[in-house]
């Protein structure tokens, strides 16, 4: 492997993101969200959410928000070039809306290699809390890196 594993357990400085309207309706169209419940309030209201609901897959994006999402991948030395986003799970807690305040909080879970080096995996937790500490999802996301040599240097 030619990732540092010191960096397992590695934590990240949160990411507060304040859930408007607009950019759920636009992420909702973005993806493809054809149900009013994600672009219309009173759509949403009548099938009883207080306000927009938070579409599936969204909560991936609160963390590009950061100046530079990808720091801890060049402090790890990786070339950006090399990279593929290789997994990504979603479990779902509590229902989050637009008018709330989103924090992800991240570590570097695992990393491991496969193909005698040639492949490094990178694996981060994120936990999303509300504006009232509720945990409202937790992310597992696979980062993949194509090294151009593995351990043996081939």
């Amino acid at each position: 492997m030619s990732l540092d594993t010191t960096a397992m357990g590695r934590e990240f400085e949160p990411v507060s993101l304040l859930i408007t309207r607009s950019r759920l309706c636009a992420f909702a169209e973005a993806t493809g969200q054809h149900d009013p419940v994600y672009t219309d309030l009173d759509a949403a209201k009548q099938a009883g959410h207080r306000d927009l609901p938070v579409p599936p897959t969204f909560m991936f994006g609160i963390e590009l928000e950061a100046p530079n999402p990808f720091a801890f991948l060049a402090e790890l030395g990786v070339d950006l070039r090399r990279v593929l986003h290789g997994e990504q799970q979603f479990d779902y807690r509590q229902m989050a809306y637009a008018g709330d305040e989103l924090t992800a909080t991240s570590r570097i879970a695992d990393m491991f290699d496969k193909k005698g080096g040639l492949l490094d995996f990178i694996v981060k937790d994120t936990t999303v809390t509300n504006q009232d500490g509720v945990t409202v999802a937790v992310l597992r996301g696979t980062t993949v890196v194509q090294n151009e040599f593995g351990k043996d240097g081939q």
